[in-house]
């Protein structure tokens, strides 16, 4: 048989193991999350099935791109049992081809799955999750505080025509541009404390934050409660995007846009240059899974200890994630270079893979 048709073969029983595998935790997420969303949304006016259905269908793609890796690792084993399993492996061993040339077409199949996660599913999942918000919004009574893109960081400093001014907000929705849990402490021009103001919601217009349901706080004066209430900044809609958003919520092909004006605006960027190079690292990354699979599969039914083997593999994905999740720690607080946090953990995997692999096959 001649190499490309095997190659076809063997990359499509990969593909198909994979994504049976990432279906059927993505269905099993989408059940769970509409069961939830149904018991909240039991005593809500504008609550019915068909939105609550589509608002969990909307917010569950974010969920499932976190177990894309896993779901790699898994669906390889699987594939490369099943190929044991049938004796095919062992057919095209005996016809003079080499592990790589059947450990080829699933990297392939991990590499290309990467790049389409990265380039396309990732995009779709940003501007999904703001349809979810949307919804969420409108039949839970826009609870900006408990529904949302938690905020990127604390505190962020602001200048404006009354003063200075520090925010926090615990959620964001429009990339930075509305906020939920607001809290603002204001300053006058000489830096003496003003008022603390507390808001259930806020939106940036053209030079003000426009809050609502507010309370107002200070040392001259009782608590006083405004349903509206403006304070002023000079953020722009971008800057708000770059200091308040979470970089979770930014399309992959925006991020470049988005480094590009922090650093122009002197804002810290290292949280989305750390999220641009994830995105970039997860075709090495899920290529990394493959290989862990490989060293635990190949060579299953010439050596025994099954179960063992395959614990190894999914103990070993694992602590590929928790040390990825690690470095991705050290890279938010910028205490590590956010292309050495997103790419090391993957090439060390995708190295000691290959090494292991390496012994086993060619001693």
């Amino acid at each position: 048989m001649p190499p490309n048709i095997i190659f076809r073969y063997f990359a499509t029983r990969f593909l198909w193991s994979i994504l049976t595998i990432f279906l059927g935790c993505f269905l099993l997420i989408l059940l769970v999350d509409y069961v939830e969303l149904i018991r909240r949304g039991s005593n809500k006016e504008n609550a019915d099935a068909l939105s609550l259905f589509l608002m969990s269908l909307y917010r569950v793609p974010e969920l499932a791109e976190r177990i894309l890796p896993f779901a790699t690792l898994f669906g390889a084993i699987a594939a490369f049992l099943n190929l044991s399993r049938r004796l095919e492996l062992v057919i095209v061993r005996a016809s003079g081809m080499s592990a790589w040339q059947f450990v080829a077409p699933a990297l392939f199949v991990a590499v290309a799955l990467g790049v389409f996660a990265t380039t396309v599913y990732n995009p779709g999942v940003a501007y999904l999750k703001e349809k979810s918000l949307e919804i969420d919004a409108r039949i839970f009574g826009a609870s900006f505080t408990t529904s949302g893109q938690p905020a990127s960081q604390g505190w962020v400093q602001q200048k404006g025509e009354d003063g200075d001014s520090i925010l926090k907000a615990r959620t964001t929705f429009d990339n930075g541009r509305q906020l939920g849990g607001v809290t603002v402490f204001s300053y006058d021009s000489e830096g003496r404390f003003v008022e603390r103001v507390d808001a259930k919601s806020g939106i940036l217009e053209n030079g003000y934050w426009h809050l609502s349901d507010v309370l107002v706080s200070s040392a001259s004066a009782a608590p006083r409660h405004y349903q509206t209430y403006l304070v002023s900044t000079h953020l722009t809609p971008q800057e708000a995007s770059e200091t308040i958003a979470n970089p979770d919520s930014v399309p992959f092909w925006d991020l470049p846009d988005v480094i590009e004006q922090a650093s122009r605006a002197g804002l810290p960027a290292y949280k989305y240059r750390l999220r641009f190079q994830t995105l970039l690292a997860k075709p090495l990354l899920l290529a990394a899974m493959v290989l862990i699979a490989a060293t635990v599969s190949l060579k299953i039914f010439r050596f025994g200890n099954v179960g063992k083997m395959i614990l190894g593999g999914v103990i070993a994905g694992f602590v590929l994630y928790v040390v990825t999740e690690l470095a991705k720690d050290l890279g938010n607080t910028g205490l590590v270079n956010p292309i050495l946090s997103a790419w090391l953990p993957a090439i060390v995997a995708s190295l000691m893979g290959f090494s292991i692999l390496l012994y086993q096959e060619d001693g």
